[in-house]
């Protein structure tokens, strides 16, 4: 098997950083070693390979991007990128494992959701990949269904308080979902938004006109995805059940959760870039139908009510434990455009996983978190929360080598001309510049990227099954 040597760079973990030289032997990382290691008196690199400089650079885990969507159906059309489109942004990005989701629709079999996503993936991933399991039908057959989820190296569930007439769970399916979770080690994951009041404020303001886009986020407010969080935290705590909650946007939310935890409750929280930087204002509320772009649920929120900024705040204290994307791309033309005249049409999502990386490395520019914290929410927590740490999100002897070097150096500026490689035809990030550079990223030891090219292919993904999580209090 190959060997390579990342020699020169500055490692970093989540708990610190330190020059060190990354052997590799195949798939796996070997060693961390002192810079300049000889082996029976001979220079390593000599010996090995292949050598990687890394001098003046971070050598990161590779990212793992914890939510995404890859040709889900929604809103009667389908998400742009398939897996292998959005896999191969993935990697451009510096993210080496995705964690997409298998939809369960109404009427349908667990067992038969499940399988169709492997079906989709397989042979078409240029990373690694894993399945959350979305139930949209709780019944006493997915109920028994879900009990099989761990011996599939299935370890998370998804249930909706919102969207009814889709994937909506009331509060009597959900407490069973919960109890089945409890009892077979699955971790409970949750859109919390209170959609049955959506939808009566959706009719309202139709009703009166407001059909823009930026109505979209008025419709959905924070006080019910305040109510939906607190629903679902009492709910688990009742059944015992870990629960992490999918893509918080409001402060309101945030504090839900952090109360939860400080009363030793196993309650998680995710948030994404958009929630960190984009808002209600400036993006929902741009002329015409250009808000469309940023149409997602939960919604954008109101910059002068300062969610961004608390959101920051959550990630520095541990209130929110990670950033993942909640990648679920769709086109201007074709597909978002299906709402003008109606903002309840515009198919939900953002086209993020090709920068989450970039974007979180930009607040460690920007002083909002640390070096090390960057690595801890992009990488090893997700590894940790979904059942993958000590293979994946960390630089270890035993882990894959899943690796990105990092050019603090560097400089991207994100566009649909610029760096934009997912299968969109517009960019929520258009016109950001960050301060950094994606240089070199190895998926099990395979240089995928590297020096702005491209070498991956599709088929070089695996599905990876996972253990329970593991980052429970």
């Amino acid at each position: 098997m190959a060997t390579t040597l990342i020699t020169g760079g500055t490692v970093v973990s989540a708990t610190g950083r330190g020059a060190a030289d990354v052997l590799i032997d195949g798939e796996r990382i070997v060693a961390l070693l002192e810079p300049g290691s000889t082996v029976l008196g001979a220079n390593l690199t000599e010996t090995v390979d292949r050598v990687i400089d890394a001098t003046g650079k971070y050598v990161i885990p590779g990212g793992i991007d914890a939510h995404t969507h890859m040709s889900m159906p929604f809103g009667g059309t389908t998400a742009a990128d398939t897996f292998e489109t959005g896999t191969r942004a993935a990697a451009w990005g510096g993210t080496t494992t995705i964690i997409d989701f298998a939809v369960q629709k109404f009427g349908e079999r667990v067992q038969d959701s499940l399988q169709t996503w492997h079906d989709m993936a397989a042979g078409e991933c240029a990373i690694d990949y894993s399945f959350h399991q979305i139930i949209g039908d709780v019944n006493d057959e997915s109920l028994r269904a879900m009990r099989e989820l761990p011996g599939e190296g299935i370890s998370s569930f998804k249930l909706f308080m919102a969207y009814p007439g889709v994937f909506y769970s009331d509060d009597a399916q959900i407490l069973r979902a919960m109890q089945t979770g409890a009892d077979t080690g699955l971790l409970t994951m949750m859109h919390a938004e209170n959609g049955p009041a959506i939808d009566v404020l959706v009719g309202q303001l139709l009703a009166q006109g407001k059909t823009d886009p930026y109505y979209h986020g008025i419709a959905r407010a924070w006080e019910l995805e305040e109510e939906a969080t607190h629903r679902a935290i009492m709910l688990a705590k009742l059944t015992g059940a870990p629960l992490y909650v999918v893509h918080v946007s409001a402060k309101q939310a945030v504090a839900q959760l952090a109360a939860a935890r400080d009363r030793g409750q196993n309650v998680f929280g995710e948030t994404c870039p958009q929630y960190l930087y984009l808002s209600l204002e400036d993006q929902l509320g741009a002329p015409g139908f250009e808000g469309a772009k940023w149409v997602c649920s939960t919604p954008l929120r109101s910059k002068h009510d300062h969610h961004q900024d608390e959101a920051w705040q959550a990630l520095r204290t541990n209130d929110l434990q990670m950033v993942s994307t909640d990648h679920c791309p769709f086109c201007m033309k074709g597909q978002k455009d299906m709402g003008i005249g109606d903002f309840s049409k515009i198919p939900n999502g953002i086209g993020s996983v090709e920068h989450r990386m970039d974007l979180m490395y930009q607040g460690v520019v920007d002083g909002k978190i640390s070096l090390e914290r960057w690595v801890e929410i992009t990488a090893t927590t997700p590894a940790r929360m979904f059942g993958l740490y000590g293979r994946k999100g960390v630089l270890a002897p035993g882990a894959d080598a899943d690796v990105v070097i990092y050019d603090p150096d560097g400089h991207t500026s994100i566009g649909v001309d610029a760096t934009h490689h997912m299968n969109m035809d517009h960019s929520a990030w258009e016109g950001y510049e960050i301060d950094g550079h994606v240089d070199t990223v190895l998926s099990r030891g395979k240089v995928v990227v590297d020096d702005n090219t491209y070498l991956g292919r599709k088929g070089d993904g695996r599905f990876v099954r996972r253990d329970p999580c593991q980052y429970l209090i």
